[in-house]
């Protein structure tokens, strides 16, 4: 192998598989790829029902945990990240959101010039290969497959019904014009398969012969003369190597590992750099900063007809949903069993929607722990736009340490009011008809937790991370002392290296978080280039009219 590169992406995440793909389709490009994981080969990844086992498992997940958190009477919480090929894209749950298009737009005028609604629609349509979706608002010819499921469950439509009984309106794409209102749930699977960043982007790239892949590569630090990054510095099988880059050194390791790269090599809070012992090279306060996450609850209902899931939930079953998975790629096992969501407001006066729900016809934690007592159906439910802020930090200097990560979870008062409301609205909705025939006990919280006092008792002992991590390198104007990368992913005050993952976020968005993930990664790849950017589009999204007098 060379040691010599154009590019040196860190990373083969969602954003750093996009940019390998987009990067090396020129073919005198040199790209190099480093990624801490292995292979993503075998039925624990590639099947989507078996998705709350490699989350679970320390070959392919970080294992990182979060500092006690001090809002959640000291719980830590499980803090997943890929370590694998096509990184949290291969452990994640597979549902696809593009975020809200007002989303972007606040990232404008947080200082992300050029990251608006408008301008970053082209890139979605680019990566996407919609099956199903809203005819000028999707792409149909990108390598990212995004399906729906076959709603094998009446529950998915009962969900849906009890949706529009309780007076909020339905969505035909909520990855199209109008977000707001319940639909049917996408997800990133093609014939039958998990289609993660690496089977979308990084395996059909490296047919190349321009890009070289190096797996178990633990990144120890960027390589920086005169203020510019020239390589990387990776262990690999115990050795220290280096790789060097003529053009480019681009992180996308995760809003966990991208800070903790940068501060591992002089880029950070000064103070914090010193007292680990590290030298200063940019002094960006920014780094580690500004760590926000999705929150949800899991709320149960018993469900009076055998119906759900709870059915499959013997050895048999699994077998033989396996067996059908494994040869011919359909049954049960295709499907990562989100198939219907919602998305609304909480209140008049909140423009667009701040609630998420994914719908399961079953009664079960996200990590396949504790089915309920019996058949039951759920709906995780959560604010969407928390103002709580955490932060990330180094334990020591040593690569292989842990970071310390503080989400400060609920820190905010204004997240107890919305997390009650989500409590208190989600028992209306199955409260409704449509889900007279199947409605048994409140399994979760249960009928007697009712004032605000026990309700936040509830929710302190309960929530759980949506697993959506973000805003730690963010995005911003370059008088910004906070910003860490200007609006073309460049870091301030570091010439030849970039950020491009969800660590650049400036505000987290609505919904889950690989789908703006990887968009990073393709309208990254065109700065990267020195490509002028897509057109701007010039669609305007749906906002509910009466949003100023109107919860629903």
């Amino acid at each position: 192998m060379s040691d010599q590169f154009d590019f040196i992406i860190v990373g083969a995440g969602s954003a750093g598989c996009a940019m390998a793909y987009r990067l090396s389709e020129d073919p005198s490009n040199r790209v190099l790829v480093l990624e801490f994981g292995g292979t993503d080969v075998g039925p624990l990844i590639q099947m989507p029902a078996a998705l709350s086992y490699p989350m679970n498992m320390p070959l392919y997940d970080w294992g990182y945990t979060s500092e006690p958190e001090p809002h959640l009477e000291g719980r830590r919480l499980a803090t997943p990240r890929g370590k694998v090929i096509g990184g949290s894209s291969s452990i994640n749950g597979m549902v696809y959101v593009r975020g809200h298009a007002c989303d972007f737009d606040t990232w404008e005028e947080m200082g992300a010039s050029g990251w608006g609604y408008r301008h970053v629609l082209p890139y979605y349509k680019r990566q996407e290969h919609s099956h199903g979706g809203q005819d000028g608002w999707r792409g149909t010819i990108g390598p990212l497959h995004v399906q729906r499921g076959t709603k094998w469950n009446p529950l998915f439509d009962a969900f849906k019904t009890a949706g529009e009984q309780a007076g909020y309106g339905v969505t035909a794409d909520y990855n199209g014009e109008r977000q707001e209102g319940f639909g049917d749930m996408e997800m990133t699977v093609h014939r039958g398969r998990r289609w993660s960043a690496a089977n979308a982007y990084l395996k059909p790239a490296l047919k190349r012969g321009n890009l070289t892949l190096i797996k178990g590569a633990l990144v120890r630090r960027i390589l920086i003369e005169d203020k510019r990054a020239v390589g990387v510095e990776f262990e690999t099988g115990g050795e220290v190597r280096e790789a060097k880059a003529s053009r480019e050194v681009i992180l996308s390791a995760s809003s966990i590992n991208s800070p903790k790269i940068l501060m591992q090599s002089g880029i950070g809070p000064a103070a914090h750099l010193a007292e680990m012992g590290i030298d200063v090279v940019a002094d960006r306060p920014g780094v580690g900063a500004n760590l926000q996450d999705h929150l949800e609850l899991y709320l149960q209902q018993a469900c009076t007809q055998p119906i759900t899931l709870y059915k499959h939930w013997n050895l048999f079953s699994k077998a033989v949903i396996g067996a059908q998975w494994l040869f011919l790629k359909q049954g049960l096992g295709a499907s990562n069993q989100f198939e219907s969501c919602a998305f609304i407001r909480s209140r008049a006066g909140v423009k667009y929607p701040d609630i998420q729900y994914h719908f399961l016809p079953f009664a079960v934690r996200y990590d396949g722990q504790a089915a309920a007592e019996g058949h039951g159906f759920q709906a995780h439910v959560g604010p969407m736009r928390s103002k709580s802020r955490g932060r990330i930090k180094l334990t020591s200097s040593d690569p292989k340490a842990k970071p310390s990560i503080l989400f400060n979870y609920m820190s905010h008062e204004d997240d107890w009011e919305d997390f009650r409301t989500c409590i208190r609205l989600t028992r209306e909705i199955f409260g409704q008809e449509a889900f007279a025939p199947y409605r048994g006990k409140e399994i979760q919280p249960g009928d007697s937790v009712q004032s605000d006092e026990d309700l936040n008792g509830f929710i302190r002992e309960h929530v759980e991370s949506a697993y959506h991590p973000c805003g730690t390198c963010r995005m911003g104007a370059k008088d910004d002392a906070m910003a860490v990368v200007d609006p073309e992913c460049r870091v301030i005050g570091v010439d030849g290296l970039r950020v491009a993952d969800s660590s650049i976020f400036p505000q987290i968005t609505n919904g889950n978080l690989n789908a703006p993930s990887i968009m990073v990664g393709e309208k990254a790849s065109d700065h990267i280039l020195g490509k002028t950017p897509l057109p701007a589009a010039n669609q305007e999204p749906w906002i509910h009219p009466d949003w100023q007098s109107s919860q629903r």
